[in-house]
């Protein structure tokens, strides 16, 4: 039998007090105990080794690694595995090596002080994140529950749901929860000033509306005004049967190849919080366009490359999915792309001329694959009248890698 050397123990604003017998068993029985400053401060003077977290973290990691066999307690905040360490160590030492004892997380005990059911909210952690993950959020009637950065975060949070158009949200901050020195504040996003707040806080959010603002969907097709852009942007009826055909799963990585202003590794990564992409593209202005976007529409970990495929694609990791929006005429993009796909990936290419359709045809004479014709008509106005105007039509080639 594999022996827990490692002990991963939550802990509460109420310190040891609010421990249960077995939390405290693992932590008086460790000769080598791990935590923050805050955490360590709570446990009585001895002679036991005391490793504190510094940056990176990863350093700290290695070193409790060099400790496999002897007996070492981490101290972490409540559920260690609710973003915490807990998930940080579990990826580097197998779980039946580790005891995991958690205790209720911020979470949880927001949940419990307004009556929210857990299941019914969406969750997120601004703890050493872009404060733009929370973009991807914002709906009407969205109940959020945010872990807070520091005692700044709710202002900033409160200016992005202002800027949104979101400015009557409803803004409840939780401090120090579970411990003598709890306090609940609450206002509302577009008149928020409090500026007095622990450093300790989490951040409830019930999203309203401004009157007139259209909401933003998670479903592929955003609205082409969503995105700035200088007319190289895939059409949003053309996004949305691309994205379809793409089929993201979280955790999948997509390389979105000629990314133009980055609409379609965007809305892969808004469709879930694991999924992430790669945006190629080598026009400086749209690599600007792409970072703006990805900013303000909630998915600021795009990872956006300058450059010009396929020199630019080696030595990428490999990708679930490769969308190629842009020069497929380059000389070896399709089978370099078609090299780095795993097996069972998909690749989808996007054309609108004659010499883009011989390549891909080219490519479906080696490899199989589908084809679609995408045909759509606008109305518009045509003097008094609404007539329908034609968008060029695309040709859509799908193939899927089916072994080596």
């Amino acid at each position: 039998m594999t022996q827990k050397w490692l002990s991963i123990v939550g802990i509460g604003e109420d310190g040891l007090q609010g421990l249960s017998p077995i939390a405290l068993s693992l932590i008086n029985q460790a000769t080598i105990l791990v935590g923050g400053d805050r955490h360590l401060a709570m446990l009585p003077p001895d002679e036991r080794q005391r490793i504190a977290w510094k940056s990176p973290i990863s350093s700290v990691v290695a070193e409790i690694i060099q400790h496999q066999g002897e007996l070492v307690c981490v101290l972490a905040s409540g559920d260690p595995l609710c973003y915490g360490i807990g998930a940080t160590l579990t990826r580097q030492i197998p779980i039946s090596e580790i005891s995991i004892i958690p205790a209720p997380s911020a979470f949880s005990l927001a949940c419990a002080r307004l009556g929210w059911s857990l299941t019914e909210v969406e969750t997120l952690s601004l703890c050493g994140r872009p404060p733009s993950l929370l973009q991807s959020y914002i709906y009407p009637g969205a109940k959020l529950l945010i872990l807070s950065e520091g005692k700044e975060t709710p202002a900033i949070v409160a200016e992005i749901l202002t800027k949104r158009g979101y400015s009557g949200s409803k803004i409840i901050v939780l401090e120090r929860m579970g411990g003598i020195h709890e306090r609940i504040i609450e206002g509302v996003a577009g008149s928020w000033s409090e500026t007095e707040i622990a450093a300790l806080n989490a951040i409830a959010i019930n999203c309203i509306a401004d009157a007139g603002i259209a909401p933003l969907s998670r479903i592929p097709g955003l609205p082409d005004f969503a995105f700035h852009h200088d007319g190289q942007l895939t059409k949003r009826e053309v996004r949305a049967v691309t994205l379809s055909t793409l089929a993201p799963l979280p955790g999948e990585l997509l390389w979105d190849v000629g990314a133009g202003c980055g609409s379609i590794s965007i809305e892969w990564m808004r469709s879930h919080p694991r999924c992430r992409a790669i945006a190629i593209e080598q026009n400086s202005s749209r690599l600007n366009y792409i970072a703006d976007n990805a900013t303000s529409l909630g998915t600021p970990n795009l990872q956006i490359i300058a450059g010009k495929a396929p020199d630019i694609l080696k030595d990428l990791p490999t990708p679930d999915a490769i969308f190629i929006g842009g020069g497929v005429t380059a000389e070896g993009l399709f089978d370099i792309c078609w090299q780095a796909l795993r097996t069972g990936g998909r690749l989808v290419a996007n054309v609108v001329t004659i010499e883009g359709e011989q390549i891909l045809f080219e490519w479906y004479k080696k490899v199989g694959g589908n084809f679609s014709r995408i045909t759509i008509h606008r109305a518009e106005p045509i003097g008094k009248f609404l007539g329908w105007r034609a968008m060029a039509p695309v040709t859509q080639w799908i193939g899927v890698k089916l072994g080596v």
